[in-house]
């Protein structure tokens, strides 16, 4: 059994509630591809992504420009599985824009009060996190502790609305695993 198998067995006995699972869960899945992810065992599972052939609960959208076209408290969990390193830190279109934190103002948006934000990327200081082209935004276990908790909140400083309990972080290999908890 390999450790990310292990990991995911523990995430998903946290949505059993009194050995009851919890009903009418739903979740989301960002930079889903074809196939949204649902680590979590909710009942009803969304993706997001910025792909044209897409199935009928992925929804188009491109979150480096955008926002996420779903209500407010809407979901028990978002997850983001690779994605999060291709999330620019900062653009100009046409004038300056700070993408990661609008994408952190969304994720709180549209999870409900104590709903859960799971992020798996590759991380400073592994090389993996540097390989692709693609990935623009370095993401460090300081990076969620400082900027998006409920202690420090730097983010706030940078238009950040929201704050989490960090659950956890560990590493998987070159992965900086984190749950967080919306406040």
């Amino acid at each position: 059994m390999n450790e990310n198998h292990k990991l995911n067995t523990n995430i998903n006995k946290s949505i059993i509630k009194d050995d009851i699972i919890l009903d009418n869960t739903k979740s989301v899945d960002l930079g889903c591809g074809a196939t949204p992810r649902n680590i979590f065992g909710a009942e009803i599972v969304y993706g997001i992504d910025v792909r044209d052939d897409l199935d009928k609960n992925i929804v188009k959208a491109d979150l480096v420009l955008g926002k996420m076209p779903f209500e407010d408290n809407f979901f028990d969990f978002v997850t983001a599985h690779d994605f999060l390193e291709n999330i620019p830190r900062l653009i100009y279109a046409p004038s300056r824009k700070l993408p990661f934190v609008d994408l952190m103002n969304e994720i709180w948006r549209v999870l409900k009060k104590g709903g859960k934000f799971y992020s798996s990327t590759p991380a400073f200081p592994h090389a993996a996190a540097f390989w692709d082209p693609t990935h623009v935004n370095f993401i460090t276990e300081h990076t969620f502790p400082l900027y998006f908790d409920d202690v420090n909140i730097w983010a706030k400083n940078y238009g950040f609305n929201g704050a989490f309990k960090i659950q956890e972080q560990s590493w998987n290999g070159p992965h900086l695993v984190s749950i967080l908890i919306k406040v």
